[in-house]
């Protein structure tokens, strides 16, 4: 179909109008603000996945136990965010091809098949976070017994799925909506709590780990904010929008992927920021031991008022139904690159919801879990982290595109720092249980 006709072609569903609309901006045909938005989409569906319950339980922890202190690890921990999810874009727009595919095509049969066993442990750890933070929300707001806000929770989220089958452009705006309700819920509560800005500012960029449980409450936070699932699941997300004509366009793309994903992660990491900066502000002073996402809401209320609790409910469950949707697709995708198969939405949601199940009928503290999935999530991080770093960086697959040497330098620092991170932790785990 020659450009001519492209360009007569009327397109009937919000998929085709955006695809059409980015031909229109790599044609030179639109240009402007409107003509950059068209490109948003993959990098806000995986900042979701930076804002999920998981983040909420970690973050209230550092923020009640250590005040300010960890802030820095939550800037940090963004960066590298960035990092990966970019180079994860910028593969899937390169190749053709996502990271689990590739995996499964270059790697020997037994490594690819651990490499899905701990991608398929880390798609439960993240779901376990997701759902049972969602449901927390529910039972909070509904005033509902775990179980019921979990089936409520399930309902919900199923729902959200079905948007998928109209194309990726209605799930994009979905999730977009309650990105707005998180960041929008956390700007009003550093309106209403009393931060102390000059603190902030010092400890965002002064390193400094207390004490033991800060160490894994750190673990946490970079297990919370640097996903595995998402490092694979942004390399689809670009390759299944738009596929690049020619170089000047795969460039042009690039280019947009990149800014894309410092405006989407970089208010997930305001986000984060501002989780960690509303529990310091809130409960470091008079209530450091809280550490359960259910104590915070209720304490909220007296401390700052119904609307503060409110806005923490509204954020809650936002993040925590979108997020369990951006797993269930990261997870199908996953399973489709290692092993070449899916299997339908409603039994891939079934299998990833039985951990969530299973911890609140076995009476586990949920908060707890939370945090714990989180050390799960930062201990199967490095495996799409060292993949990204190597595909990325091999001219024969990468071409004019393979890493600069900076990139892969900045790149292989932050993977050897998540595995010195998770080994300091591993050390103490096993001295404490000995």
């Amino acid at each position: 179909m020659n450009e001519a006709v492209s360009h007569a072609v009327v397109p009937r569903t919000l998929t085709e109008q955006t695809c059409f609309e980015v031909r229109e901006a790599l044609a030179g045909r639109r240009r402007g603000p409107r003509a950059m938005l068209t490109f948003a989409g993959p990098a806000v569906v995986a900042s979701i996945a930076y804002m999920d319950p998981g983040n909420f339980a970690t973050n209230i922890q550092a923020g009640a136990g250590y005040g300010y202190t960890l802030l820095w690890v939550v800037a940090v921990a963004n960066l590298v965010a960035m990092l990966f999810q970019s180079l994860s874009a910028k593969l899937g727009l390169v190749t053709g091809r996502n990271l689990a595919q590739l995996c499964g095509a270059s790697l020997p049969r037994r490594y690819v098949l651990v490499m899905w066993g701990m991608s398929e442990i880390a798609a439960m750890a993240t779901d376990l976070a997701e759902f049972v933070g969602a449901a927390i929300g529910m039972s909070l707001l509904l005033h509902l017994p775990m179980l019921a806000s979990m089936l409520v929770t399930a309902a919900v989220t199923y729902g959200l799925l079905q948007f998928e089958r109209k194309g990726f452009r209605p799930l994009e705006l979905v999730i977009a909506a309650l990105v707005g309700v998180i960041g929008l819920s956390y700007l009003a509560e550093l309106v209403i709590a009393p931060v102390h800005w000059p603190a902030v500012l010092l400890h965002t960029f002064t390193p400094s780990v207390p004490d033991r449980n800060a160490l894994t409450i750190s673990v946490g936070i970079i297990g919370a904010t640097v996903m595995p699932h998402v490092l694979f699941l942004h390399s689809g997300l670009t390759q299944n929008r738009v596929t690049p004509r020619n170089d000047r366009e795969r460039a042009k793309l690039l280019r947009f992927s990149n800014i894309e994903v410092i405006a989407a992660l970089g208010v997930a990491g305001l986000v984060n920021m501002a989780m960690v900066i509303m529990a310091s502000s809130a409960f470091h002073q008079g209530h450091p031991e809280i550490a359960t996402i259910e104590t915070a809401w209720r304490t909220l209320t007296p401390l700052l008022g119904s609307a503060a609790a409110g806005l923490f409910l509204a954020a809650l469950i936002a993040s925590g139904v979108s997020s369990s949707v951006v797993g269930t697709m990261a997870g199908q995708m996953i399973m489709q690159g290692f092993v070449g198969f899916r299997i339908p939405v409603s039994v891939r949601r079934l299998v990833t919801m039985a951990p969530a199940f299973a911890v609140v009928a076995w009476g586990v503290d949920v908060t707890n879990a939370l945090v714990v999935s989180q050390v799960v999530l930062s201990i199967a991080l490095p495996v799409p982290m060292i993949a990204l770093v190597w595909f990325t960086s091999r001219s024969e697959l990468m071409g004019a595109y393979r890493n600069r040497r900076v990139t892969t330098i900045a790149a292989v620092t932050g993977t050897v720092a998540v595995l010195a991170l998770n080994i300091v932790l591993l050390v103490q785990l096993a001295r404490v249980s000995l």
